[in-house]
């Protein structure tokens, strides 16, 4: 069984079918790249997996149970972390702080009333900081951080409860090609623990990251494969050509 399956997922606003009987599978361990043209249904059905909005057909299961209904509160308590294209860094904390928080929301009341989340989670901190490049900043504001930064600590904080599946919409929009190229290096070594599912437009940057792909358009699943099949078919070429 894989660690994520969607099976024939729409989407519907007003009149509008954003995605139509969309079907994917994400193995534990694995990185999935969602690509093709802008408006093909890539941010909604990252979101319909996340619980930004409800599926309107279709069932989404993850590590065995049913979420298609679940609240973003219960994915969360189940494994699943997302990291949205805005970054959502609380600017006027530190960077350690803004990774404390994140862990402080799965611990009790009674612990955060005494106190004690701040040392016995101080480890966990400094662990998800380390992972990318960050622990030299602990102290800063993250406001003051560049924008490559802001990014990677976002990803920091989806990745400090040790989710068993992150999803990412856009992680390196706005960066340099060198903050991209370490970006996927920091990525890298989470696979020994947590699956992936990535929304990008940097179609070489998501090739080089990813062990399988599904192209949509217009809301559909237009194929699904490894990456050396995607970039060998003839009607993903064909939609790359003519709509991107």
């Amino acid at each position: 069984m894989a660690l994520l399956e969607v099976r024939g997922v729409g989407k519907t606003f007003g009149g509008l079918k954003a995605l139509e009987g969309v079907d994917v599978d994400v193995q534990s361990n694995t990185f999935h790249g969602l690509i093709g043209p802008n408006g093909s249904g890539k941010s909604t059905l990252l979101k319909a997996i996340a619980g930004a909005h409800f599926a309107s057909t279709g069932t989404i299961t993850f590590d065995g149970g049913d979420i298609t209904r679940a609240t973003p509160y219960e994915r969360a308590r189940a494994g699943l972390s997302l990291k949205f294209q805005i970054t959502a860094v609380l600017p006027s904390l530190s960077v350690y702080d803004n990774v404390l928080i994140v862990l402080q929301t799965r611990e009790t009341v009674w612990s955060l009333v005494r106190s004690r989340t701040r040392g016995a989670l101080h480890d966990q901190v400094m662990e998800a900081l380390e992972r990318f490049r960050l622990a030299d900043h602990a102290d800063t504001l993250a406001g003051e951080l560049s924008h490559g930064q802001q990014q990677w600590l976002e990803i920091a904080m989806a990745l400090a409860p040790r989710p068993k599946l992150l999803l990412l919409d856009e992680p390196t929009g706005g960066m340099s090609p060198e903050e991209r190229r370490v970006t996927g290096e920091l990525l890298e070594p989470i696979r020994q623990w947590c699956a992936l599912v990535i929304v990008e437009h940097d179609l070489d940057f998501i090739k080089d990251i990813c062990d399988h792909l599904t192209v949509l358009q217009q809301g559909q699943v237009l194929q699904s494969g490894t990456v050396e099949e995607i970039e060998r078919s003839d009607k993903v070429q064909e939609v790359y050509t003519t709509r991107v």
